[in-house]
C-alpha cells in the first residue's frame, strides 16, 4: 500500500469529505482533500530536506493525507477518533503492522489540544498541518468571518522554509494587518507554533515564524 493507493481510495475520500462538510456546517476553515494533500506533501519535503529515507517520507505521506478522517465522526477528539479509523481502513490492505502503528500513532497525536511529536512522522505531520494557513482556506462568507476566518484570510502568501544546515524550519507569512492584528493571530495560532516548535525539536531543530519579514518566534 502506498501514498497513491491512500490518496485515491474512495473510502478514504469519502471520510474525509464527510468530515470537511461537518466542519463547515459548524463554520471552521477548509479540512479538504485539498488540505489533507498539501499536509502530506509538505511533511514528505520536511523530511526529505532533513535526510529521512523514503519508507519514511511515504509514511508521512499516508498519515497526512488521513489526518482529518476522524473529523468525520466528530470535531471534538478527531485525531484519537482518525486513528481508529485509520486503523481500521489500513488494517485491510497489505501495510504491514508496525508501518499501520507508526501511521495511526501520528494521526492520533496530530491535534495541539493533547498530541507529542513521538516521531519524525508525528513531527513532520504536525509540522505541516500547523503551518498550513492561507486564504483559501476560509469557507465562510465574508459576513460570517469569525477570528479563524480573519486570520486564515488575511494571510497573502505563506512559505515553509527548511535549512539543514542551520537546523531550523520557518514559517514566512505576509499578512494584511488590516484584516486580521497580530494579537488576533496569536490568540488563535499560539498553541499551534508552541506545538511546531516542539515537533522541529524531534529533529533537533528550530522552529521560527517571521510576519511581515519580521521575527516573531
Amino acid at each position: 500500500m502506498n501514498y497513491e493507493q491512500i490518496r485515491n481510495n474512495e473510502e478514504i475520500r469519502a471520510f474525509l469529505k464527510k468530515g470537511n462538510d461537518n466542519l463547515g456546517v459548524l463554520g471552521f476553515t477548509d479540512h479538504s482533500t485539498a488540505h489533507c494533500a498539501l499536509v502530506a506533501e509538505r511533511a514528505a519535503e520536511i523530511l526529505s530536506e532533513l535526510g529521512y529515507d523514503k519508507h519514511t517520507i511515504e509514511l508521512a505521506k499516508i498519515a497526512g493525507f488521513m489526518h482529518d478522517i476522524g473529523n468525520s465522526i466528530n470535531r471534538s477528539q478527531h485525531a484519537g477518533y482518525g486513528a481508529i479509523l485509520a486503523y481500521e481502513l489500513l488494517k485491510e490492505t497489505d501495510m504491514p503492522l508496525e508501518d499501520r502503528l507508526t501511521v495511526v500513532s501520528a494521526i492520533g497525536n496530530h491535534d495541539e489540544k493533547d498530541g507529542v511529536a513521538v516521531d519524525a512522522v508525528t513531527a513532520a505531520l504536525i509540522i505541516a498541518d500547523k503551518t498550513d494557513v492561507r486564504r483559501s482556506r476560509v469557507q465562510s462568507s465574508k459576513e460570517e468571518f469569525d477570528i479563524h476566518d480573519r486570520v486564515n484570510y488575511a494571510v497573502i502568501h505563506a512559505d515553509v522554509v527548511i535549512d539543514k544546515e542551520n537546523r531550523t524550519i520557518t514559517l514566512k507569512l505576509e499578512v494584511d494587518e488590516e484584516i486580521c492584528s497580530m494579537f488576533e493571530y496569536f490568540e488563535i495560532f499560539l498553541g499551534r507554533m508552541e506545538m511546531s516548535r516542539k515537533a522541529a525539536a524531534v529533529f533537533g531543530a528550530k522552529f521560527k515564524l517571521t510576519v511581515n519579514g519580521s521575527k516573531v518566534l
